[in-house]
């Protein structure tokens, strides 16, 4: 590869979007949302300005999560959120288009595999190549991929939650669920919708599953007042949430992801399993950082699950170790897991 070009890994991600430069590391980290003039489709804000507009806007201006569970829901509006932060990164060197590496999720189609490539071409790219999600996380968590040994990656994300055991360098098994951080924000309004009446934005949602979320129970529970409105007065109100509500509220979502995660285990061959008993399980992605996400998993599979030293760039990380040592990995990486 050239050694001028600025050569890019995207974790181009259903909730935020993160950017790997070679050899300079991760340089960007935005919400993966467009705000849009409604009536122009003018681009007035990308990334964290946009995010910051949600639910503010007034009605000339719409914000938009281009992405829903880790596919383009809308591919003009990709492809311009792709070209602001391809500009953002490279426009030292504007003249040197880059190749770009894109982690996409397991088991898309050849439809949704052609969308992603086809946005980050018109956005600028001079090649664009896909990597599988969970073989990034795994590469970014430090997980040696190439080795003839059973290795279990769970990484859930904002729209999608990916189980896979990797072995040689190949996905051996893997499920994909659209079952994620976007869900369990759903489920906590829905919680708040059915008991108090009240109507929270995703971002309330969101702050409340970061706060006082859990998986696990708590040595100490935790409680938090949440402003929304009425939807009985439709005046704003305030009211006082507890942590064992929300770890009710998320309940349902989480069951999910666990019996995914039991299913992978079953359909794993037996040589791979005893080497996953011996290792355990590594998480990655957003929603693991929700508080006693590991100490449920383990408490469900009898197996050590530990989290990855930074479980929001593992795939970023991952794209980016795949550029710095392509050559070498191309031989290691199985056709069907990377795309040249």
């Amino acid at each position: 590869m050239n050694r001028f070009s600025k050569d890019m890994g995207i974790d181009l991600g259903t909730a935020n979007t993160v950017v790997f430069v070679r050899h300079e590391g991760i340089v960007l980290r935005e919400p993966s949302v467009v705000a849009l003039d409604a009536k122009s489709r003018r681009v007035m804000a990308v990334g964290e300005m946009a995010r910051n507009m949600v639910g503010r806007t007034p009605g000339n201006i719409i914000a938009v999560r281009p992405m829903r569970d880790g596919v383009i829901a809308d591919f003009e509006i990709t492809e311009m959120m792709i070209r602001t932060f391809i500009e953002k990164v490279a426009k030292r060197n504007s003249l040197i288009r880059p190749r770009v590496l894109i982690g996409v999720p397991w088991g898309i189609t050849a439809v949704e595999r052609r969308a992603v490539i086809d946005a980050a071409k018109q956005a600028g790219a001079k090649q664009a190549f896909l990597i599988e999600e969970p073989m990034a996380a795994a590469i970014g968590a430090k997980i040696p991929v190439s080795e003839p040994s059973g290795h279990m990656i769970v990484d859930i994300g904002g729209g999608t939650t990916e189980v896979a055991v990797i072995s040689l360098g190949g996905i051996v098994v893997c499920k994909s669920i659209r079952v994620a951080g976007d869900e369990m924000d759903e489920a906590i309004m829905t919680h708040c919708r059915k008991n108090y009446n009240l109507l929270i934005g995703e971002r309330m949602a969101e702050k409340i599953k970061i706060e006082i979320g859990s998986a696990f129970p708590m040595e100490e529970e935790k409680e938090m007042e949440i402003k929304g409105r009425d939807l009985l007065t439709g005046l704003p109100r305030n009211f006082t949430l507890s942590s064992s509500e929300v770890r009710d509220a998320l309940s349902e979502p989480i069951s999910t992801i666990i019996d995914t995660l039991r299913i992978t285990l079953e359909q794993t061959p037996p040589e791979l399993s005893a080497d996953i008993m011996e290792k355990g399980i590594v998480l990655a992605g957003g929603g693991s950082l929700l508080f006693g996400m590991d100490q449920l998993l383990s408490h469900e599979t009898n197996l050590k699950v530990t989290r990855a030293e930074d479980p929001l760039s593992c795939v970023a990380l991952g794209t980016g170790m795949v550029l710095e040592e392509m050559d070498t990995l191309k031989e290691l990486i199985n056709s069907n897991t990377i795309s040249f």
